[in-house]
C-alpha cells in the first residue's frame, strides 16, 4: 500500500480531555508522532485492522492501540492511568537509556557527515527520525515525572487538609472541655449569701429558739432543714433588734435637744465671761498670774507634735518649780498646724479635683527632671513642724539666752538655733566673734555632742533614698540635733536608758538649764576679759591677787584669735595634736608676752565646755634662739604651771577667771625663768637686760 493509502486510513485517536495539562500537550506529539510514521518503510496491512509499526529501537511510551473498522471498538488513551501502572526506577533507567541512544545517534550523525554524506542522504534522514522519536520519548518522561510531582503534591495536600480538620476538631473538643471546667468551678465556688451572715451557734440555737422554728426532730437529722431554721431564728432576731434600734435613735434624738439647749445656754454665758475676763486683766498683771495667756497658750498646745508638747509641759514645770527667769512660748502658723492635725474630709477633696486635674495637665505639659524631683523630695523630709517652741533663759545681768526648738516632722528629731540678748554692747572684741556665734554657742553641752549628725539611725537611710550625704549641709538653715535636746523632748534613739516620754525629759530638764545658764555665763566673762586682753590687760579680780606677786614685770603685748588650720601649722604645738587633745570644734588663740627683748609664744587651746574644761598652753620662747616645752626643760615646767594647777588658779566658783589667772601666772613665771635663767648659766648676777626684781632662794630644783 502506498503512503498515501495509509495516510487515508489513518486510525483515530479519542483523548480524555479532562487530563492534565501533560497530557493534552500530547495531542501536538501525537500529530508528530503520525507526521514520522508516514517515513516508515516497512508496513503491515491487515484485514479491517491497522496497526503502526516503529522502527528497530526503544518503542514510544503510551503506544498508542487503535480500534478495529469493523467492530468501531473505541478505547480511550489516559496517561494518568498509565501513570499509576509504570515504576519510577524503570523510567529512570529509560530515560538514561534514551539519552545514551540520542548521544550516539548525533554522534553518528556527526560521522556522516564529516564524511561527506549529504544533508538529505537517506541515513542521515533516518538517524534523524530516529532522533526525534527519541526526543519524543523524552518528552513523554519528562511530561510522566511532572505529573508524579503534581500527584505528590496534592497527595500531600489532602494530608494536610485532614490533619487541619482532624486539629480544629480537637481545638472544638478543647475549648468545649474547657468552659465545662469553667462552668463546673463556678458551680463548685458558689456561695449563698446565707454563707455571709455570722449565725449563732448550733448549740445556742436549739437553747433559744422556740419549738416551732428550731423543730429538733427535723433539724437534727437534716442539715438543710437546719439552717433554713437558723436563718428563720436570725431573722426573727434581726426584727427585733431593729425594734429596739428605733426606740434608741428616739431617745438620742431627745438627748441631743436636751444637749442643743444646755448648748445654747452656755454659748449665751460666753459673752458675759469674756467681759469679766477683761475687767481682771489687771488684776491678773498685778498678780503676775496670766490666765488668760496660759488659756490661750493651752489651746495652742493641742496641736503640737509630742516631743514639743513634751518639752513644753517639762520645761514649763521646772520653770514654775525651780527657775522663774525661765519662760516658754509658742510660736508658728497655728492654722498650718491645725490642718496638718486634722483628718481629709471628702468634701475637701471633692473641691480639690477640679484644682488637682488642672495641676496634673501642667505637669504633663512640662515635666520636672530628675534633680528638680529630688530637690522637692529632699525638701519634703527636711520639712518642719508649722509650729514651734521658744524657751528663755534670764541670768542677773539681763542678758537672754533664746532658744529656739523645731520639730522634723518626717526625721522625728528635734533641732535647735540659738540668739543672746544683752544690754550691753558687745561688738569692742574682735577675738570674741566666735564666743557668741549661734553655730557653736552650744556645742559640746555634753561631751562629744557637737550636733552636726542626726541622732536617729533611721535617718541615715532616709537620706540614701533622696541622695543626702550628710546632714551637716542642713545644719545652718534647719538648727543643730544635739543628742541633749532629744532627750529634752523624750526621744531615745538608743538603749542606754530604759526611760521615755516624759520622765526621760524630767531627768535631763535640771542638769541641761544649768549647763545652758552656765554656757551663757562663761561666755559673757571671755567676752568682757577678752576685750580687755585685745587692749593689754590682763583683768584680774581682788579675790585673786593673792596668788600673784606685787609686782609683774612681764606684759601681754597681743591677743588675737586663730582658726584650726593657723593652729595645726605651728611647730610647737605637734606634741598636743599628736596626743589627740585638739579637736575642730575647740577656739584658738594666740598670746604674745613679752619683756625687753625676749618674747613668748602662747598658743592656748580652750575647750567650748570652759570653764569645766580648762584651757591649754603650749609655749614658745623667742630669747638668745627659739625654744620650745619639747627642748627646753624650764619651758616645760612653765607649760605645767599653767596647765596643771587648774584648782589653784581657777578662784572662786564657777571659776569663770580662769583664763585670767592662767595668763597672769605665765607672766610671773616668765619673770622667773628671766630673771633666773643666765645666773644658771654662768653664775652671774645676771645681765643688766633683766634685773632681779624677786628674790628666789633657789636658782634651781
Amino acid at each position: 500500500m502506498s503512503s498515501d493509502a495509509v495516510k487515508k486510513r489513518k486510525p483515530k485517536v479519542i483523548r480524555n480531555e479532562t487530563g492534565t495539562p501533560e497530557t493534552k500537550r500530547g495531542r501536538a506529539e501525537g500529530d508528530q508522532l503520525s507526521a514520522v510514521s508516514s517515513h516508515v518503510k516497512f508496513r503491515k496491512v491487515r484485514l479491517r485492522q491497522v496497526q503502526v509499526t516503529y522502527p528497530a529501537g526503544p518503542h514510544l511510551i503510551g503506544q498508542r492501540k487503535l480500534f478495529t473498522a469493523k467492530t468501531q471498538a473505541v478505547r480511550v488513551y489516559n496517561e494518568e492511568v498509565e501513570l499509576e501502572a509504570r515504576d519510577p526506577q524503570q523510567d529512570y533507567m529509560l530515560y538514561k537509556d534514551t539519552c545514551a541512544a540520542l548521544a550516539k545517534l548525533m554522534a553518528e550523525i556527526q560521522e556522516l557527515k564529516a564524511g561527506g554524506a549529504k544533508v538529505g542522504s537517506v541515513e542521515i534522514e533516518e538517524r534523524r527520525t530516529q532522533c526525534s522519536v527519541h526526543f519524543i520519548t523524552l518528552k513523554k518522561l519528562n511530561r510522566l515525572a511532572h505529573m508524579r510531582l503534581k500527584k505528590g503534591r496534592d497527595q500531600t495536600h489532602e494530608a494536610k487538609q485532614r490533619v487541619d480538620v482532624l486539629h480544629l476538631q480537637l481545638q472544638n473538643l478543647l475549648y468545649e472541655v474547657m468552659h465545662l471546667q469553667k462552668e463546673i468551678g463556678k458551680c463548685l465556688e458558689f456561695r449563698s449569701q446565707h454563707e455571709e451572715i455570722e449565725l449563732v451557734s448550733e448549740e445556742e440555737f436549739f437553747q433559744e429558739a422556740p419549738a416551732e422554728i428550731s423543730r429538733p426532730h427535723v433539724t437534727r437529722d437534716d442539715q438543710h432543714q437546719l439552717t433554713l431554721a437558723r436563718l428563720d431564728w436570725e431573722l426573727e432576731q434581726r426584727k427585733r433588734l431593729a425594734e429596739q434600734y428605733k426606740m434608741s435613735l428616739a431617745r438620742k434624738e431627745k438627748i441631743q435637744k436636751a444637749i442643743e439647749q444646755k448648748r445654747e445656754y452656755l454659748s449665751s454665758l460666753q459673752p458675759g465671761l469674756q467681759n469679766i475676763m477683761q475687767a481682771s486683766l489687771p488684776v491678773q498683771e498685778y498678780l503676775a498670774i496670766p490666765f488668760e495667756h496660759m488659756q490661750k497658750q493651752a489651746e495652742v498646745s493641742r496641736h503640737l507634735p509630742p516631743p514639743l508638747y513634751v518639752l513644753l509641759v517639762q520645761a514649763g514645770a521646772y520653770g514654775q518649780a525651780c527657775d522663774k527667769n525661765l519662760s516658754v512660748s509658742i510660736s508658728g502658723d497655728v492654722d498650718e498646724a491645725k490642718a496638718l492635725s486634722r483628718p481629709p474630709e471628702d468634701s475637701q477633696d471633692d473641691e480639690s479635683d477640679s484644682d488637682a486635674e488642672e495641676e496634673q495637665q501642667n505637669t504633663k505639659r512640662r515635666r520636672a527632671t530628675v534633680g528638680v524631683q529630688l530637690d522637692d523630695k529632699r525638701k519634703e523630709m527636711l520639712r518642719r513642724h508649722p509650729l514651734s517652741l521658744c524657751v528663755d533663759l534670764k541670768c542677773k545681768d539681763g542678758s537672754i539666752l533664746h532658744l529656739f526648738f523645731y520639730y522634723l516632722m518626717n526625721l522625728n528629731i528635734l533641732t535647735v538655733k540659738t540668739k543672746v540678748s544683752t544690754t550691753t554692747d558687745l561688738s569692742g572684741a574682735v577675738s570674741a566673734g566666735e564666743l557668741l556665734n549661734s553655730e557653736s554657742l552650744l556645742n559640746c553641752l555634753y561631751t562629744s555632742d557637737h550636733g552636726k549628725e542626726t541622732p536617729n539611725p533611721a535617718n541615715r537611710y532616709q537620706f540614701d533614698k533622696v541622695g543626702i550625704t550628710t546632714f551637716a549641709d542642713y545644719v545652718s538653715d534647719l538648727g543643730h540635733p544635739y543628742v541633749w535636746m532629744q532627750k529634752l523632748g523624750g526621744l531615745q534613739f538608743s538603749s542606754d536608758s530604759a526611760l521615755t516620754g516624759s520622765a526621760l525629759s524630767a531627768s535631763h530638764m535640771e542638769r541641761t538649764m544649768k549647763l545652758l545658764r552656765g554656757r551663757l555665763q562663761a561666755r559673757l566673762a571671755l567676752h568682757k576679759q577678752f576685750s580687755s586682753l585685745e587692749h593689754s590687760i590682763i583683768p584680774v579680780s581682788s579675790e585673786c591677787q593673792h596668788l600673784f606677786p606685787a609686782k609683774v614685770v612681764s606684759g601681754l603685748m597681743r591677743w588675737t584669735m586663730m582658726s584650726y588650720q593657723e593652729f595645726t601649722e605651728l611647730g610647737f604645738v605637734q606634741h598636743v595634736l599628736k596626743a589627740g587633745l585638739v579637736r575642730e570644734t575647740d577656739l584658738f588663740f594666740m598670746a604674745v608676752v613679752e619683756r625687753g627683748t625676749a618674747r613668748l609664744l602662747a598658743a592656748v587651746v580652750m575647750n567650748p565646755r570652759y570653764p569645766e574644761v580648762a584651757p591649754l598652753f603650749s609655749l614658745s620662747l623667742h630669747w638668745k634662739g627659739e625654744r620650745s616645752g619639747r627642748t627646753d626643760d624650764n619651758l616645760q615646767a612653765m607649760e605645767s604651771e599653767v596647765n596643771v594647777f587648774r584648782s589653784e588658779l581657777q578662784g572662786p566658783r564657777p571659776g569663770l577667771q580662769l583664763l585670767t589667772n592662767q595668763i597672769q601666772r605665765l607672766c610671773v613665771c616668765l619673770d622667773v625663768y628671766l630673771e633666773t635663767e643666765s645666773q644658771v648659766c654662768d653664775g652671774s648676777e645676771g645681765p643688766k637686760e633683766f634685773p632681779r626684781e624677786k628674790m628666789c632662794l633657789r636658782t634651781a630644783r
